[in-house]
């Protein structure tokens, strides 16, 4: 595919990806699972899958367990009751770095995520601490969307620009990979985020602990099995959590700018007055606090 990457500026030249395992969270995906995760390991036979179930009644969780049985690169949590994708996710990211996993990779069971992309992924984290599968970068695509669908995550990620000022054209995407080095540096006990917000928050740790992110083009594809676990609740978490992460952080910025202009006002203090201030620097506001509280 032609097309072209973006990314957040930083230091390239990083250590080689020799263990790769991609996280695949599921409920009631039973018609999807086994043909994805077959297509990933035809396509990338490096890459192990971990499947991550929350108990779905649909026996989503025994054909991973056969899966499993099947492929010693196959591996499967399964967790207690449907808990949402962020904490699925950060339990399938303690797994892998408690595995020795080089690299974790998000992808979602119902195929809207090729697979055949994947290469593409591990590619651009030889110069990268994230690597985003984006829709919204030239050479990106979506098929078989409804416009309802487009003009909300175009306007989900516009007002994520707004409010955060990153510059990532699909924050909200979910299809991405993370060297082990870069969770843990994202301070992942203090995520309580779900859904789109879950994208959103990490990506936003990522940019403000300095990572290099990176966003790659890829082909987004309408699931055709199942029903989608997009609801009102996600939406309406996300768009409050991101304006108290915005909101915070440009206070802070003002803050600090009155600080550092106040200074410039004050007589110089002598050498025998002077003492160690601190750096200053402007922190990012904590994404797990929230006038709202958890949702």
């Amino acid at each position: 595919m032609s097309g072209e990457t973006t990314k957040t500026s930083g230091t390239p030249g990083r250590a080689a990806l020799r263990r790769i395992v991609a996280l695949v969270p599921t409920y009631n995906e039973r018609e999807n699972l086994a043909s994805l995760v077959q297509r990933v390991r035809r396509v990338a036979p490096e890459v192990d899958v971990c499947v991550l179930d929350d108990a779905s009644p649909d026996g989503t969780g025994r054909i991973a367990d056969e899966l499993a049985a099947a492929d010693p690169q196959v591996h499967v949590l399964h967790r207690p009751g449907k808990a949402g994708l962020g904490a699925a996710y950060l339990q399938g990211f303690v797994w892998a770095l408690g595995a020795g996993y080089d690299a974790v990779i998000e992808i979602d069971a119902d195929g809207s995520h090729r697979p055949q992309d994947l290469p593409r992924l591990i590619e651009a984290a030889a110069d990268a601490d994230v690597v985003i599968g984006s829709r919204w970068v030239p050479g990106g695509q979506v098929v078989n969307w409804p416009g309802r669908r487009k003009a909300l995550s175009l306007g989900a990620n516009a007002y994520t620009r707004l409010w955060l000022g990153m510059p990532v054209r699909d924050a909200t995407a979910g299809f991405r990979l993370y060297r082990a080095s870069a969770l843990r540096d994202l301070d992942l006990q203090a995520v309580a985020s779900q859904g789109y917000c879950f994208q959103v928050d990490l990506t936003w740790r990522a940019v403000k602990a300095g990572l290099v992110v990176v966003e790659v083009p890829i082909v987004f594809v309408e699931r055709e099995n199942g029903a989608s676990k997009m609801s009102g609740d996600i939406v309406r978490e996300s768009m409050r959590r991101i304006a108290w992460w915005g909101a915070v952080y440009r206070g802070e910025q003002v803050l600090h700018a009155a600080r550092r202009l106040a200074g410039r006002d004050r007589p110089t203090a002598s050498p025998e007055q002077s003492h160690p201030v601190g750096s200053g620097a402007v922190s990012a506001p904590d994404p797990s606090r929230s006038p709202w509280g958890a949702s």
